[in-house]
């Protein structure tokens, strides 16, 4: 069997908030769910990332759509689903998240060379709506210097 290349983005995470420090994390998935992840039904753009009362860190709002081939044991789409990560890392992560109020927030969702479904995380402050419009303004200026440079080399 030939693994094409999952990779799923969430694109709106750089532009919300300003990440601080990116962990990789392993997701605890049924069957259906894996199955689906690997045909690339999946999306992470509105999910966020909580702990829970026993100090378990899990992915709520993540969609990974039903499995095409299933029967009726299938998955619920928009299940909780638990972060498998180092207990020093997770320590360290709910202390920043408690004390300082950053969120934690999901960059990636991809699979591994082994095949097992990943999760790349980061530790994130929300940005202010100037700070989103010096981002806007800097990527603008950025792609006007490019094509500038480009002309000029012709």
């Amino acid at each position: 069997m030939v693994q094409k290349n999952i990779n799923i983005k969430n694109k709106r995470a750089k532009f919300e908030y300003e990440l601080l420090d990116t962990y990789v994390a392993g997701i605890v998935l049924a069957g259906t769910e894996i199955k689906s992840i690997r045909e690339g039904k999946a999306s992470i753009s509105q999910s966020f990332c909580e702990f829970n009362d026993r100090g378990e860190l899990f992915v709520i709002n993540m969609q990974v759509d039903e499995y095409s081939h299933a029967s009726h044991f299938n998955h619920r789409p928009k299940a909780e689903r638990k972060l498998l990560m180092n207990r020093g890392e997770l320590k360290k992560l709910r202390k920043e998240v408690t004390t300082s109020g950053h969120t934690i927030v999901p960059l990636r969702l991809f699979i591994n060379d082994r095949g097992l479904a990943k999760m790349k995380v980061a530790l994130a402050k929300g940005k202010k709506l100037y700070d989103k419009r010096e981002t806007i303004k800097d990527r603008d200026n950025k792609r006007n210097l490019a094509r500038i440079k480009k002309s000029f080399n012709n």
